[in-house]
């Protein structure tokens, strides 16, 4: 063998045994004073071997009832009997439904953290373990608006999972979903942190959810994400499954910081209460922000309404403003301000800085309990009148047409009657039944006064604030 052949193969063997260790400690992580790691040598069975132990299974059922079939003429009808016989009209009152997910034990004496709709109106739970004991379980409280719930089984001295700080969670990092998917049994799934504060889903009503691709099937609602360190970062939830009802790589899960914020409120106080400033508003679009004279980029949560007497009304705070700060951190849109204050407990003193004709100033607001508000009925609309050029015909808005709406009788404005295709009124959202009560920050309360106000803005796009079954939220309508 050559000296030159030697050195070469020399090298090659050197980079070999190199590069092995490198990988080998590159996927090392230290959790804690444990002496395991996790490591191409033993992969994450040191996580497992935390986190499968304090995950249950959560077998719910509840009674479904039916309409009693020998009431309905439906049912009596000789031509119906032809088909299906005298006996279908003495088919089950009532039937048990039955649902599987899972849940996480997060104190010693039988604290389980698991999602509102894998337990919601169960009238009976039972909680296996991992060591295949079983409880008989007791919802101790839930809270749809966030898909969280807490169930607890009188047992101690159980395995727990410690939680960890889902804030400091960033894209990219390793995750392991734990559940018992299809009622199989314990099943750990890794992935990695696909994104973090995900909103804007309509899947409940506060989300701020940390998206992974972990695998995440039926039944494993309720169960852990956690870290490489075994930690809890997060409440395996729902699912993007392109209609094909599985994993497809999109899964989502409630933030553990979010959570156990709940879990205190519900273990405390058996339901959740929320801070409440008393305003409706929306996201700030870029026309809106040229609109309003909101300079870079746009941010912010636009005040459409303020509820008299609330605490936004006490504070000052107008329609029209652009909140844009909540206590120095700075809010990106209306839905991250929503979810700030939701979090904040009633008696709560905040300071916002907002965007009033154009210049910034601070407003201290103490914020109240939030209160529950009924839905609107959309209504029909009344006589229609041939609005402007940009695409719209507009009707009175009378005594009877409030009425229709669901509005309250004071509403005054021009209802939306019938919306052009492809016209700029269509380009800015317009839909019919919209009550149109501003033009360009100008109050209106007549059909006359409407088209006046528009022909006074020329070919410059408009800036309207309507109401939409209860909801008000301005809208710029381009020039044509």
């Amino acid at each position: 063998m050559s000296r030159k052949t030697f050195t070469l193969l020399a090298a090659l063997i050197v980079g070999v045994l190199a590069g092995s260790w490198i990988t080998t400690r590159v996927f090392a992580f230290t959790e804690g004073n444990a002496d395991s790691q996790v490591s191409f040598t033993n992969g994450f069975a040191s996580v497992a071997k935390k986190a499968l132990p304090a995950v249950v299974n959560i077998a719910s059922s509840k009674i479904i009832r039916f309409p009693d079939q020998g009431q309905s003429p439906f049912f009596s009808d000789p031509f119906f009997r032809q088909f299906f016989g005298d006996d279908f009209s003495r088919l089950p009152r009532e039937q048990r439904q039955r649902s599987l997910g899972s849940g996480v034990i997060v104190n010693s004496d039988g604290y389980i953290l698991t999602n509102s709709h894998v337990v919601a109106g169960a009238d009976e739970i039972k909680i296996s373990l991992g060591d295949k004991r079983e409880f008989k379980g007791r919802i101790v409280g839930t809270d749809p608006k966030t898909d969280v719930a807490v169930v607890k089984i009188e047992v101690k001295g159980l395995p727990t999972l410690t939680f960890g700080d889902s804030s400091k969670v960033q894209v990219g990092e390793f995750a392991l979903a734990v559940g018992n998917p299809f009622g199989i049994g314990q099943t750990l799934t890794m992935g990695i942190i696909s994104a973090t504060g995900r909103r804007g889903l309509e899947i409940e009503d506060y989300e701020d959810f940390i998206q992974t691709d972990a695998a995440v099937n039926p039944g494993n609602s309720g169960g852990a994400l956690v870290n490489v360190h075994g930690e809890l970062i997060g409440i395996n939830t729902a699912i993007v499954s392109g209609g094909g009802g599985g994993n497809q790589g999109v899964g989502f899960a409630v933030p553990i910081n979010m959570a156990h914020a709940v879990m205190d409120e519900i273990v405390k106080h058996g339901k959740v209460t929320r801070g409440w400033l008393g305003v409706s508003i929306q996201s700030v679009s870029p026309e809106v922000a040229k609109a309003f004279g909101l300079t870079g980029q746009p941010r912010g949560a636009l005040v459409t309404d303020v509820s008299p007497h609330s605490p936004a009304d006490r504070s000052g705070i107008n329609k029209g403003d652009i909140i844009l700060e909540l206590n120095g951190a700075p809010m990106g849109d209306s839905q991250e301000l929503r979810l700030k204050i939701s979090m904040m407990a009633p008696g709560a003193a905040v300071k916002l800085k907002l965007l009033r004709d154009r210049q910034e100033r601070d407003i201290a607001v103490t914020l109240a309990e939030a209160p529950t508000k009924p839905e609107s009925e959309v209504g029909l609309a009344g006589p229609a009148t041939t609005g402007p050029h940009f695409g719209i015909s507009v009707g009175q808005l009378t005594p009877q047409t409030v009425r229709q709406l669901g509005l309250p009788p004071e509403t005054t404005g021009v209802v939306v009657t019938d919306v052009t295709p492809g016209s700029p009124a269509e380009e800015g959202r317009l839909q019919r039944n919209d009550v149109i009560q501003e033009v360009d920050r100008k109050p209106i309360a007549t059909v006359d006064h409407f088209q006046r106000a528009i022909q006074a803005a020329g070919n410059q796009p408009v800036l309207l604030l309507i109401n939409r079954g209860g909801d008000h939220l301005y809208t710029v309508v381009p020039a044509r």
